[in-house]
């Protein structure tokens, strides 16, 4: 015969809930939030790197693979008589890989960088058409 077994809910919502420690505010690391666009003979992408310096942000391109990444470095300047008591910002390394629907012609690529916004123009690679070939 089996065991029955009376289950509340709550006994498990509430367990250890005393115990443990909770972290109000420490979510994961950030990412990179993107917009993509198609045009018609190109991509256009709005990366959104706020506080970064151009200087810090590498865009590679390897077929249909786009890999952005970015680094914000911490400035480590605190006065005499002055103590930190709080840092919320998010200081190291980013980064974010997507691949398009076509290869990009990553030699008529272009990238701007204006206001925290980095906007990358890629343009598509002229396609092949499929043919048959004939067996001799």
């Amino acid at each position: 015969m089996a065991n029955v077994t009376r289950y509340d809910p709550l006994d498990d919502f509430f367990r250890g809930f005393l115990v443990r420690p909770v972290e109000i505010g420490q979510g994961d690391m950030p990412s990179v939030k993107i917009d993509v666009k198609e045009q018609e003979k190109a991509y256009v992408v709005h990366a959104e790197l706020p506080g970064i310096n151009k200087e810090d942000i590498h865009v590679n391109i390897d077929g249909s693979m786009v890999s952005i990444s970015a680094e914000r470095k911490q400035e480590k300047e605190v006065k005499e008589g002055e103590r930190v008591l709080r840092t919320e910002r998010y200081f190291g390394k980013v980064s974010r890989s997507f691949q398009l629907g076509q290869e990009i012609d990553d030699n008529k690529a272009r990238a701007k960088f204006n206001d925290g916004v980095l906007e990358l123009t890629l343009p598509k690679k002229a396609t092949t058409q499929a043919r048959r070939l004939a067996i001799d």
